[in-house]
């Protein structure tokens, strides 16, 4: 298939043409030297903000003229060195590397493995979904921090994540450009009432609520200083507001559907992302219900709202910052889609969870009860909580180590934790369990582990 030519070689969605041909330099979008200028001026609010006594005697000496040409300086040296950056800003992908120049003053090259690439997601601001442009990240393996492009045209930006990942898959430099991105088929859609209910029946939503409310009004009765009662009162309002208004704008429209180079999350509505959940690569998937949610059921019978009793999905997925699979669901509508991140996977029922002994109560008293494990032919599946319940699913495959650990009062009434340590950095734990229980599960997991990652498939994208 040939796509209609536009200016500069580009296709007509902005498409790289075979004329910049591999390895050859490219800018970022035009509109990027905009992002870049507001470094000078947080440099100059910020020192306000560290002296703002200096900077309010500084201001009072200063007349009208002099002010308005200090702001013209200000905006001039701002916009020189947004246009300076970015101009000094330049990426290109080679046969064996994405490679990312930037800086003005001192230079700072990025060589990008392409094999070593583990997710590639778009990501649309605002103010880019505007004019047209996407933020390009990528999570590499052995980095914390992503890497990015930004700001790249809207369709540059797929069609550079639809090379990249083709690339990462092990195809050919001469035809990776070539492949386009990848069909793929919605398997279900959040609608925005749904989403808006779950966040109403959160209990951790109508808490800070609650604190932002009680918390100032008592402080006020107690001090009668209204700049105390606003130290307090703005955080707290500003975080009830994350829990809620926040959480909805971010996880609005959140879809989620299957593709050859894994699953793709679309959701926002502000600020637009598109993710990918790269296949082989998720360590650990966490089912999450809060008390509310267990028992509550959609008015309508069809789509993400309809079903038993709702859930969350969230992932550990090692070198990505993807944590979130499924802002809300249906129980068996979340099964469905975890079949999907893991091939093979069941998920347990609630009542093939063993409880920790009874004498565990003195080492945890009531919350032992919140405690479970099983484990399977392809999992470790541990549960804690007794309001907000969170059952993790660990592949064998995935179990990087397992420790064994008992405190004195845990030896004392024969229990302890099983931990098992997963290649996301993170842990999950079988609490209070009997210690001789712990102990044989110490010896069958290190097994299990063993062969698991042994017979595992390969983490490549498009693997076959």
């Amino acid at each position: 298939m040939t796509t209609p030519k536009g200016p500069e070689g580009e296709g007509a969605e902005g498409t790289p043409g075979a004329a910049r041909g591999r390895g050859a330099e490219r800018r970022l979008h035009p509109v990027t030297p905009l992002r870049r200028a507001w470094a000078p001026v947080a440099v100059l609010v910020g020192w306000a903000a560290h002296d703002p006594g200096g900077a309010q005697r500084q201001l009072a000496r200063l007349t009208t003229t002099t002010l308005l040409a200090g702001l013209a300086v200000l905006l001039a040296a701002a916009a020189l060195y947004g246009f300076l950056a970015w101009w000094f800003t330049r990426f290109a992908v080679t046969d064996t590397e994405l490679r990312i120049r930037t800086g003005l003053l001192f230079r700072r090259t990025a060589h990008i493995r392409l094999e070593r690439i583990q997710a590639v997601d778009v990501t649309q601001p605002l103010l880019a979904r505007v004019v047209g442009a996407a933020k390009l990240k990528l999570d590499v393996i052995g980095t914390g921090k992503k890497d990015e492009l930004a700001f790249l045209g809207a369709g540059e930006a797929r069609a550079l994540r639809a090379e990249l990942l083709a690339r990462a898959a092990g195809l050919a430099p001469g035809t990776a450009h070539e492949v386009g991105e990848a069909p793929s088929t919605r398997l279900l859609r959040v609608p925005p009432g749904v989403l808006a209910v779950s966040l109403l029946l959160t209990g951790g939503t109508w808490g800070v609520l609650a604190a932002a409310v009680v918390v100032p009004a008592l402080l006020w009765v107690a001090t009668h200083n209204l700049w105390t009662v606003l130290a307090t009162a703005l955080p707290l309002a500003g975080a009830a507001g994350a829990r809620s208004v926040g959480r909805f704008v971010g996880d609005y429209d959140w879809t989620v559907a299957e593709s050859p180079d894994g699953l793709r999350l679309d959701h926002g509505l502000l600020d637009r992302a598109h993710e990918t959940v790269p296949p082989g690569r998720v360590q650990t998937v966490r089912i999450v219900e809060p008390l509310l949610w267990r028992r509550w059921r959609s008015p309508r019978s069809s789509g993400a709202g309809s079903g038993g009793g709702w859930v969350r999905v969230e992932l550990d997925v090692a070198g990505s910052s993807n944590s979130v699979l499924l802002p809300v669901a249906p129980r068996e509508v979340a099964e469905s889609v975890i079949a999907r991140v893991l091939p093979g996977v069941t998920v347990p029922p609630g009542s093939s969870l063993s409880r920790p002994p009874r004498r565990a109560g003195w080492c945890r008293p009531l919350w032992w009860r919140g405690h479970g494990l099983v484990v399977t032919d392809a999992v470790f599946a541990a549960r804690h909580g007794l309001l907000r319940r969170s059952l993790a699913l660990v592949p064998h495959a995935k179990v990087q180590s397992v420790r064994l650990t008992q405190g004195p009062w845990q030896r004392a009434w024969g229990v302890a934790h099983v931990r098992v340590d997963t290649g996301a950095n993170r842990t999950v734990t079988a609490r209070l369990r009997d210690a001789g229980e712990a102990a044989q599960l110490l010896r069958a997991q290190a097994e299990r582990s063993r062969t698991g990652r042994r017979d595992a498939r390969p983490d490549r994208w498009m693997a076959p």
